[in-house]
């Protein structure tokens, strides 16, 4: 434990005297603790270090302290060989909570199978943790988790250096340089996973860790993720690639015609692709010059695989906002909204009619499990003692979202290096970063198509956080399992 941590820890554990007061953590600290959990049948023993570490200027002066909870197995004779997962969650703004307690690491939270919260609420053992073949370290970016800027709020925070994507990127890079020389990991084969907008922060930190930092990787693992190419630009491609999306949650609920309602969803979606890519982006690119025959076509056959009626996606134009869709697809079938990120859950508005839903009926749910887990488990199981709060969303805004070159960088970190491969992870109900949004920025990362045996994609039936439902817990983590198991090197060179 570092001395910083001995007199903030002393302190606050004995009378919560002036570290308390100022409610502020040391900037680089450490508490360790011993654990063990059962995977897959098979008992495994392993350090818990939940610890902050400096961002540091030009000048080596600290501007940011992030937090983060690192995992080791034990009694593990060559740790060069073993890898290293180093994980991001996304938002931007977003704690690293959400894959921490709820899919990778060794405790997850108290819900039911299907996701939904408990009481009393807590953490329980992980039985699918990928903690049996690789170590994990889950990262807070500025403002997140426990993670601050130097000073926390003010004129002297240079906000350009923490809250944009590429600024986001540069200071991870380097953090994560210090890590791994520190926990002296150089050696070992590296993974990074990021959810959602964490998505694009992976693809960017591809790069960056290679042309930067000259730490390459075996692989980038995307889960949920959010491309702003494609969410924020809309058009043609990112308005008709919705369909498939509209299928799945509307299968889900029973919403669609018996023709397709009574098959099973994964033989549905293809046909539903297939329309969406070869029928409907062509439609809508011709916009209002598209004939009335087409138009009407169109419409009927986007009910069909909508759950929509033709009238309402006449009346839109062929263009369906998904805020609509949350809406009104049960307007008519009870009334309910569905949810944005899992279109599972059920919301009650205020009024029937309208476009768009008064709340995001997961995230309420998602809220009421995951907050007092987190608190409870850092402080209580963990050790690590502190008044600061955790940020479950921390004030990261307004976000620099320009010069946006993630995508790119991705193919061009897989090009220089041989050994790099990509696991897409994406849930079927997911209506914020759809699955099919995920598998067309898979397939624009690479126009060549030379690479693209090197990329997987791995759908669930549940929505953006795919793993609270448990069979897709145990095998969204199979294949996060077989995917490091396949890129390991083995000895093999990297070459073409």
């Amino acid at each position: 434990m570092r001395k910083s941590t001995v007199l903030g820890l002393l302190c606050i554990g004995l009378m919560h005297c002036a570290l308390a007061q100022e409610r502020k953590l040391p900037i680089d600290t450490t508490v360790t603790t011993q654990h063990n959990v059962t995977i897959n049948g098979t008992a495994i023993n392993y350090t818990a270090t939940v610890g902050t570490q400096p961002v540091w200027d030009e000048m080596g002066k600290p501007i940011a302290s992030l937090h983060y909870t690192y995992y080791t197995r034990n009694n593990v004779k060559d740790r060069a060989s073993r890898p290293l997962l180093i994980s991001f969650n996304g938002g931007p703004g977003s704690g690293s909570v959400w894959m921490h307690l709820a899919y990778t690491g060794p405790r997850v939270l108290k819900i039911d199978d299907e996701g939904y919260p408990v009481q009393p609420y807590g953490v329980k053992q992980n039985p699918y943790s990928v903690l049996d073949v690789t170590d994990i370290v889950y990262v807070n970016p500025a403002n997140t988790g426990y993670s601050r800027t130097i000073p926390e709020t003010g004129k002297e925070v240079d906000r350009d250096k923490f809250f944009g994507i590429n600024a986001d990127i540069k200071y991870l890079a380097e953090w994560l340089n210090t890590f791994v020389t520190r926990n002296n990991r150089w050696r070992s084969p590296k993974y990074i996973v990021g959810e959602s907008y964490g998505g694009t922060r992976v693809m960017g930190l591809s790069l960056a860790l290679q042309n930067q930092q000259w730490m390459y990787l075996n692989g980038v693992i995307m889960v949920s993720p959010a491309d702003y190419k494609i969410i924020r630009t809309g058009g043609p491609v990112s308005d008709g690639i919705r369909l498939p999306y509209f299928t799945a949650a509307a299968w889900h609920h029973k919403a669609l015609p018996p023709a397709l309602q009574n098959k099973d969803l994964l033989e549905i979606l293809p046909e539903s692709e297939e329309y969406a890519v070869n029928t409907v982006v062509p439609a809508l690119a011709k916009g209002g010059f598209i004939s009335d025959a087409e138009r009407e076509t169109v419409a009927e056959k986007m009910a069909y695989y909508s759950g929509l009626s033709k009238k309402e996606i006449l009346d839109l134009n062929l263009v369906v906002p998904t805020r609509y869709f949350w809406k009104n697809l049960l307007k008519d079938k009870g009334g309910y909204t569905i949810g944005r990120l899992d279109s599972r859950y059920l919301g009650i508005d205020k009024e029937l009619s309208g476009t768009s839903p008064d709340y995001n009926a997961e995230i309420t749910s998602w809220l009421h499990s995951f907050t007092p887990a987190i608190n409870y488990y850092l402080q209580e199981e963990l050790k690590f003692k502190t008044d600061i709060k955790y940020n479950m969303f921390g004030p990261v805004r307004p976000w620099n979202n320009e010069k946006d070159n993630t995508r790119d960088d991705l193919r061009q970190a897989m090009a220089q290096n041989p050994y790099l491969n990509v696991l897409v992870q994406s849930g079927y109900y997911d209506g914020a970063t759809t699955y099919f949004n995920a598998k067309y920025t898979m397939w624009q990362v690479d126009p060549s198509g030379r690479m693209k045996d090197r990329f997987d994609f791995k759908g669930y039936r549940s929505g953006h956080m795919m793993y609270l439902r448990r069979e897709d817990l145990q095998n969204a983590n199979d294949d996060i399992r077989d995917f490091i198991k396949r890129t390991m090197a083995n000895g093999k060179s990297a070459k073409y």
